[in-house]
């Protein structure tokens, strides 16, 4: 979903991406040079080697980087959305999570303020079926994240995260809606897990039969 909804925004628009934002950071116009010194903990990387993999963020090209915190770049956005609304900004904010952030406290409430203030955020959610190692269908009574949008009277859609131009039409005609001061919206990019959620995890919440079907 990065390179679909990255391509629907302007260049100084901006972007909070999830921890390991590699996909988000490439899109948005990043160095490749000053990413990987960033990976190796280098002083010449984007944060100066501090925020490594998980945490690289490019302020003065518009990304704003990403929480070790599940859902905790949230109500971060709801911050600067606000921030932009009150400086008259024509900006807008892509906020991006995981399906297992929607299950947040934080969620629920950034995305009420959001909506009351009318605030130009677009909320996406890249859902790959799993928060850590908890299929959504055993956490969530819904078939979709989107749908809880209309608790918040903003608009909601789910589209296949997998097709860059379905991602693309979503968010630039959620774009729109928050540019012209009708606030924010929450898309939701279906995708799924290919691997682990990390190099120790043994997939042992899922059955390898699953994702050779996925594959």
């Amino acid at each position: 979903s990065p390179i679909g909804s990255i391509a629907a925004i302007e260049p100084n628009d901006l972007i909070l991406h999830h921890h390991r934002g590699h996909g988000h950071t490439i899109a948005k116009g990043a160095d490749l040079v000053l990413m990987m010194a960033e990976f190796l903990g280098k002083e010449p990387g984007y944060c100066k080697g501090h925020g490594g993999s998980m945490h690289i963020a490019d302020i003065p090209g518009g990304n704003l980087g990403a929480t070790g915190i599940v859902g905790g770049g949230i109500p971060v956005a709801v911050g600067i959305g606000l921030a932009l609304q009150m400086r008259k900004s024509s900006q807008i904010l892509l906020c991006y999570f995981g399906d297992g952030a929607s299950n947040e406290g934080s969620f629920h409430e950034a995305l009420n303020m959001a909506s009351v203030w009318d605030l130009p955020i677009v909320f996406i959610c890249d859902n790959n079926q799993y928060g850590m190692s908890m299929a959504i269908e055993k956490v969530t009574n819904i078939k979709y994240v989107s749908e809880r949008a209309c608790a918040y009277n903003i608009p909601g859609m789910t589209v296949d995260g997998n097709d860059v131009f379905a991602v693309y039409a979503a968010i630039k005609k959620a774009v729109a809606h928050a540019r012209s001061g009708k606030g924010p919206s929450l898309v939701e990019c279906l995708t799924y897990r290919w691997r682990g959620h990390s190099k120790s995890d043994r997939n042992l919440y899922r059955t390898q039969e699953e994702i050779k079907l996925r594959y």
